[in-house]
This record gives structure tokens, sequence and C-alpha cells, in this order.
């Protein structure tokens, strides 16, 4: 039975949590704002982002996919920064443009594993039971398999390119976000506020929504982070084995595997897309890692 008391108690506590919530978000803000690698690897990512989007714009289809075979496997120059592949399209151009495929895979897949492992770990964090054993089991099962060879396995049987990637990815993400968030929400539900909404009459999916993952949205923000740059490096791999990706398609995997017959002779079609993934993937970790350390109030 639902009382005048215990509706004035949640309200009290929910009115407490958001003013500590503000106040722990400016504290959050300096935190990160002193971990100046972290702030660095944020302007970067910006950056790639802003040339992600803005690629299709300036650089024509020609620069992307034409050959053009007077100016093929030419060096590094004012007229062509990262000089030329072996159809003589523009590696600068063809490098810029490659990013807005790992960055959809990196951002696509870390949504969609977000969404399905969220709604997975919290079911299973607050229903408990044999529901909560059998999913997890199974989410222990595809731990154990190797991603790599887990997403060739789907890839093979899906079908190679974007579609497939972006199912083999999620699979792969998914058990991880799914623990994570169980294991969170867990110590989330057995707070005070929680048990305040259950006795005023609030329904499991408000509670859940309202108040448990709010709470928990710190260390979830950083594993979708690090999803992301692990999406990018398996995207690229995949790409790169010739899973993913084909050409002439400017994903920087597939032009990595273009370029390995030409390693000794023009290495620079390997280096440059390969600091792409490099950078990129690295940026998201850092990122991550100064959200770690802000979100901990014991590091701040």
């Amino acid at each position: 039975m639902v009382t005048k008391r215990s509706k004035k108690r949640e309200e009290k506590l929910v009115k407490a949590a958001v003013e500590t919530g503000g106040s722990q978000t400016r504290d959050v803000i300096r935190a990160f704002m002193k971990h100046k690698v972290s702030v660095v690897a944020l302007v970067v990512l910006v950056i790639i982002l802003i040339a992600a989007i803005v690629s299709g714009f300036i650089f024509s289809e020609e620069q992307i996919t034409a050959i053009t075979a007077a100016a093929r496997l030419q060096p590094p120059s004012l007229e062509h920064w990262f000089g030329t592949d072996a159809f003589g399209r523009d590696v600068f151009a063809r490098t810029v443009y490659g990013a807005r495929y790992s960055l959809f895979f990196g951002l696509t897949t870390a949504a969609l594993s977000l969404v399905i492992g969220t709604a997975i770990g919290s079911a299973c964090a607050y229903l408990g039971g044999t529901f909560d054993i059998v999913v997890m089991r199974i989410m222990d099962s595809l731990v154990c398999i190797p991603s790599l060879l887990l997403m060739l396995a789907l890839v093979a049987v899906i079908g190679r390119g974007m579609h497939g990637i972006i199912i083999a990815l999620v699979v792969t993400s998914v058990p991880g976000t799914a623990r994570i968030v169980r294991s969170i929400v867990i110590g989330v539900v057995q707070n005070e506020y929680v048990e305040a909404a259950r006795a005023a009459g609030v329904t499991t999916p408000q509670i859940i929504w309202r108040h448990v993952l709010p709470n928990a949205f710190g260390p979830i923000l950083v594993n979708i982070l690090m999803n992301i740059s692990g999406s990018i490096i398996s995207a690229s791999s995949m790409s790169f084995l010739g899973m993913g990706i084909q050409p002439p398609t400017p994903e920087w995997g597939a032009m990595i595997n273009d370029a390995l017959p030409l390693i000794r002779t023009s290495p620079y079609l390997i280096v440059f897309p390969g600091i792409a993934v490099l950078v990129t993937s690295l940026c998201f970790n850092l990122l991550g890692d100064g959200l770690t350390d802000s979100l901990d109030p014991h590091s701040r």
C-alpha cells in the first residue's frame, strides 16, 4: 500500500539525487580538464569527426576511386600529401574519407551493443533467479570464443560487407557490455532510493530507466568508448583479411591489405592508414581512461 509518507520520502530522495547529480557533473568536468592527455585526445577525435563529415564535400569521386595511371605510386608531395597508390588515387583523400567507415562501424556497434547489452544486463540484475543464470551463462559462452574467430565465422555465414561486419561486431560486443551493466546495476539496486521507489509503487521498467541506469551511466559510458576503439580495430582487421569492406572502398584495413605487395617499395601506403587506425583507437582509449579517473571520487 502506497502511503503519503513513502511518496514524500521518494520525492526527497529524487530531489537530493538531482541536486547531487548536478554537483557531481561539475566535479567530473573539472577533474577531466586536469587530464591534459585525455583533453588532447578529445580534441583530436573532434577533428577526425569533422574531417570525416566534410570529406564527402571536399574530395571528388575521382580522387577517391578513379584510376589515374599517370599518377600511380607517387611519393608524398605538396600535390599529394600522402602520395598516390598503385592506381593513382590520392592516399590522403582516401585516408580521410575512410574515417567515415571506421567511425560508422565504431559508433554504430557501440550504440547497438549499448542498447542490447544494457537491456540484457539490467534485466538479469533486477530479475535475478533462473533468468539471470541462463542468460549470463550464454553471455559467458560467447565471451569464451575468441572475438576475431567468432566474427570470421559470422561474416562467413551472413556475408561480407557492411551489414555482416556490424552484426559480427555487435554479437561480440554485447556479452561484455551486458556483464558490466549487470555488475553495476546489482550494486545500484541495493541502494535506498531504489527501495523507496519500489515501495512507492513505481514499476520495474520505470525504476530501471529513471533510477538505476542514470546512476550507472558513468561506467557504462567508459565501456562504450572502449567498445568504439575495439570495434574500429576489429573492423579494420576484418577488411584487412578480406572479409569486410571490399575494394575500391577506402576503408583503412582494406587500404593496408591492398598495399601489402608494395610494402618494400612504397611503405607510405601502409603507414598512413595504419597511423589513422592507431591514432583513432588510441584517442578513444585515452578518453575512456580520463573519464574513468574523473568519475572516480577517490581519484579527483
